[in-house]
């Protein structure tokens, strides 16, 4: 007979994948009375012949010889006492050569053991690998719905019979940020937002400090836990640009470039401008999470109302403020400023150039005219169109195929996508959507060029 003890990892394979591990001893000794049958941690009886293969295999140069000959022991002995331990030998030694054979070891790890912390670890890590370059948005989110149930067992899973508790501490050291960072994934995939944040932060506190400055998975998370306040309702662009700024700070430089955008952004969308960000990307290099007075340091943008109040205050008529202007103010400006600049228009008739056609009927239009609008194909004018003159009974054949012709190259210029000069009353707006309404709109036609005289050479008298 001899004498195995039921060890989790190899120890090359274990330290390999940063795993903890115990060490196997393999002993002839027969000194020890026999432990009871399949008690983990301790020495076990095994029968000389099944012994061989075991030691064979365990003996064997290479990963793959390694989990090809534990593959075989268990063939030959499919009820033997140090199975789940074997099943865990073989997932390192498989993740050690190629990861998403480790699979295959852990569902079996599972089925006999359903909340194996090492088993659920393997398979939230391996799992997660490919989920994010699935293209499909539906498909890819099942994956990582798969990965992230795995996670949520792990963090809940009890220690191993025999395992100690120091090496139980160090597995979950090891398995709980990938846990944490599984399921905050898959919270932002979803678009709850505020779910991702809340678990990259218990990611982030259970991680050593060197892992939040070193390019690899936590420091990506840092970046995505930045992309979930950008996400937020309402946006918490100062928190994006901090954590993003952390994460540009200790990426390798083709990462930094990919980043440096969307932090900005946030920045700029926080501040108004993109000065003083030199002073973020210090803050958040020397700090994890944005120190307590650092909301007080970063000044933020004026609000909408603001800006229009110092538009108003600076320009002398705001009769000539632009249509972008005039619709900012209806749209967030105080009822005092937006009476003030709906009063220079209201009740006076425009011609407005430049309006692109969105939709058409003969008696309204409704159509894009400032330049965001027509960016977007957004109407934010309509124009109820005044009815066109009647011909009078007596119209000559001629006048009447000159109106048939200005009403046809009406209905062509108004077609839908057409850009056209149009005059029109202010009448009404609402705010939000800014839709501004013309009373008695009329289509002005472009003038057809002048023809150029004809002049003739004066008359030379022939020659004689």
């Amino acid at each position: 007979m001899k004498k195995v003890v039921l060890a989790s990892f190899l120890a090359c394979a274990a330290i390999a994948m940063n795993l903890p591990y115990a060490s196997a001893q393999d002993t002839a000794a027969a000194a020890a009375p026999a432990a009871a049958p399949c008690q983990a941690g301790v020495k076990v009886e095994m029968p000389a012949p099944e012994y061989a293969v075991y030691n064979n295999a365990m003996t064997q140069a290479t990963p793959q010889a390694k989990a090809a000959g534990l593959e075989q022991y268990l063939t030959q002995f499919p009820q033997s006492c140090v199975k789940q331990t074997v099943l865990e030998t073989i997932m390192v030694l498989d993740l050690s050569v190629n990861a998403s054979q480790a699979i295959d070891p852990a569902d079996r790890i599972l089925q006999l053991d359903p909340t194996n912390l090492k088993a659920l670890y393997v398979e939230t890590y391996v799992r997660g690998l490919p989920v994010g370059s699935i293209k499909d948005p539906t498909a890819q989110q099942a994956a990582q719905d798969a990965v992230a149930s795995y996670a949520q067992k792990g963090l809940t899973a009890p220690k191993s019979a025999g395992m100690a508790d120091a090496d139980f501490k160090a597995l979950q050291g090891t398995a709980f940020p990938v846990f944490y960072s599984a399921i905050a994934y898959d919270a932002l995939l979803k678009k709850d937002y505020a779910a991702a944040i809340d678990t990259y932060k218990k990611e982030l506190a259970v991680v050593s400090p060197d892992a939040t400055k070193t390019p690899g998975a936590v420091l990506m998370d840092i970046y995505y836990m930045g992309e979930a306040y950008r996400g937020s309702t309402p946006h918490d662009y100062l928190n994006c640009a901090f954590y993003e700024s952390r994460a540009i700070a200790y990426a390798p430089d083709n990462y930094k470039a990919a980043f440096s955008p969307t932090a900005k952004y946030c920045y700029k969308q926080y501040h108004g401008t993109d000065d003083g960000y030199d002073a973020v990307m210090a803050a958040a290099t020397a700090n994890l999470n944005p120190p307590a007075d650092f909301a007080s340091t970063v000044k933020p943008a004026p609000t909408p109302a603001e800006q229009i109040h110092t538009i108003i205050a600076s320009t002398p008529d705001l009769a000539t403020l632009a249509i972008s202007d005039k619709e900012m103010v209806f749209q967030y400006g105080s009822p005092e400023d937006t009476a003030k600049v709906w009063d220079t228009i209201k009740g006076k008739s425009v011609e407005i150039p430049g309006a692109v056609v969105i939709a058409s009927t003969p008696t309204q239009l409704q159509v894009a005219v400032d330049p965001g609008a027509v960016q977007t194909k957004t109407a934010d004018f309509t124009f109820n169109m005044k009815a066109p003159d009647d011909l009078p009974a007596t119209a000559t054949a001629a006048q009447k195929l000159a109106y048939k012709k200005k009403q046809d190259a009406i209905a062509a210029a108004t077609a839908v996508g057409q850009t056209v000069t149009l005059d029109g009353t202010y009448d009404s707006f609402t705010p939000n959507p800014i839709m501004i309404t013309m009373s008695g709109g009329e289509v002005v036609l472009a003038k057809a060029a002048a023809k150029p005289p004809v002049h003739t050479a004066p008359h030379k008298a022939a020659a004689h």
